[in-house]
């Protein structure tokens, strides 16, 4: 390949469900190799195997991509000129392109039946072999060729393996010699139905779409020199070649997808930042000019510092226990950037007009309390929707003060005491409205000696939040600030009264 070509990368899924973790690190890496050579990203659906296509599940990846901020240049929704981006609509292509291969001799035509398939399939597992086609109809005469195709006897393309002792360049493991042909049969290229197979599909739509580098999973690897081959028979110049390392569980099995938490919609739906979820993919260093490219801030970033010459040829083990970790760093960081954190804001006003009275709702939308509120809650959250857990439900509710019946005091004191605590709090101003000067001022209160100091702040707990239980009285305070605070405690003195 010419190193003047411009670079042009391809992302190829099958729209057979939701997108896994693995398929979204090749995804990111296409995308990071292409914008730091300044070239293109292509989005190809191939949707050639018919019975395993799921509804729509090709337009969800798209947008999957979208929220991970991987912006496609040619495919099925952007279009192109080398489109279609399709493969089922490309099918006119796939047949004249198979023309030139039954031609010079590099194809046959098969018309083993299923029932024997399944014959030499079942012997050779009795034998303790792997099974694979014996390329019987490959020895077929012309005669038998053509008096077969008379009858009208169903059959599918297959192509003459090679073997090959020479070794091909993966710009990630180095030299590979494979010989294919000494452990596979030759492969189908377009099936009885007239689709194609994913084998010659995909180098057929590489070379016409001009990819110049082919970045996919490790597990395609043992295909490439199939795939070699099959650009010799055509006459073609092959792309250049990288196989991504595979992506392992803690414990060190292969990601699977009937695992629920592989599926990138799952951290989706549960509100994960997508920098975050990009920050485990890349949390393991291998692909960046840099220690720890977990800690990009964003795409350009990443853009800027990725350099596949550093992909290490090693499966690389996820640690799922850092998303919560990178998740935190994150939010912490977008609250430090004035557009990200007005996103923020805008992301938690939503989700709390879904759970807060309607009746209530004026000082929630208040920019500086929900700021305060994340503030104080950032290094307790997993993700943004977490707020509306349990424990922050003093943030958005007013509290149910029940509880006030269980505390040791009986109500004219709890009265006289809550009436201190406003009276007290009242001397502060909004400046000094802080967690330390909030708990000087409670502990200084002289209408508290007389009584345990945790039966106080627990009373104050319940005014607070409905619950005996939780942050402290102090922190509480400020996080829903002082109007809020004084109106709280109001609504218990009169609840005691």
């Amino acid at each position: 390949m010419s190193t003047l070509a411009p670079v042009r990368v391809r992302f190829a899924p099958s729209p057979t469900g939701q997108l896994h973790l693995g398929g979204l690190r090749t995804a990111l890496y296409n995308f990071l190799f292409a914008r730091s050579h300044g070239g293109s990203f292509v989005l190809r659906i191939e949707d050639t195997d018919q019975t395993r296509l799921v509804a729509g599940a090709a337009e969800k990846l798209q947008e999957v991509l979208d929220w991970a901020g991987i912006t496609v240049d040619e495919g099925p929704l952007e279009g192109g000129p080398l489109g279609p981006y399709r493969q089922s609509e490309r099918l006119n292509i796939y047949h004249e392109k198979i023309k030139p291969l039954l031609e010079n001799g590099s194809a046959y035509r098969c018309f083993c039946t299923g029932r024997r398939l399944d014959m030499l399939r079942r012997e050779a597992l009795q034998r303790g072999e792997t099974p694979k086609y014996d390329n019987k109809c490959r020895h077929l005469t012309e005669g038998e060729r053509e008096e077969k195709l008379a009858s009208g006897a169903p059959h599918v393309i297959r192509f003459k393996l090679e073997h090959q002792e020479d070794p091909w360049t993966d710009l990630v493991y180095g030299d590979i010699v494979y010989d294919v042909a000494s452990v596979e049969g030759d492969p189908v290229l377009i099936k009885t139905d007239g689709f194609p197979t994913y084998h010659f599909a995909n180098v057929v739509d590489d070379h016409l779409m001009k990819i110049s580098h082919v970045l996919r999973g490790v597990e395609w690897q043992t295909s490439t020199p199939k795939h070699l081959l099959l650009y010799k028979s055509f006459g073609w110049t092959p792309p250049a070649f990288a196989h991504l390392p595979l992506l392992l569980n803690k414990d060190g099995k292969k990601l699977s997808k009937r695992q629920g938490d592989v599926h990138v919609e799952s951290y989706i739906n549960r509100g994960y930042f997508p920098e975050a979820l990009l920050s485990l993919l890349t949390s393991m260093g291998a692909g960046f000019r840099m220690n720890d490219p977990a800690k990009c801030k964003d795409m350009n970033e990443r853009i800027r510092m990725f350099d596949l010459s550093c992909m290490k040829p090693t499966s690389s083990r996820m640690d799922f226990d850092k998303l919560l970790h990178y998740s935190q760093y994150h939010l912490k960081r977008k609250l430090e950037n004035k557009e990200e954190r007005a996103q923020i804001v805008a992301e938690v006003q939503k989700l709390v007009s879904r759970k807060a009275e309607s009746s209530s709702l004026g000082h929630l939308w208040d920019e500086e309390y929900i700021l305060r509120a994340l503030s104080w809650s950032k290094d307790h959250l997993k993700c943004l929707p977490d707020i509306l857990e349990p424990y922050f439900d003093f943030i958005w509710s007013s509290p149910n003060l029940t509880e006030l019946k269980t505390i040791n005091l009986d109500n004219k004191t709890l009265v006289n005491i809550l009436q201190a605590v406003v009276n007290s709090l009242d001397n502060l101003s909004e400046d000094d409205f802080v967690s330390a000067k909030i708990s000087e001022t409670l502990r200084s209160n002289p209408a508290f000696k007389k009584f345990k100091f945790s039966e106080v702040m627990k009373a104050l707990r319940v005014c607070l939040s409905g619950f005996k239980q939780g942050p402290s009285v102090a922190e509480m305070m400020w996080v829903i600030g002082k109007p809020q605070t004084t109106s709280r405690v109001e609504e218990a003195i009169k609840y005691c009264s």
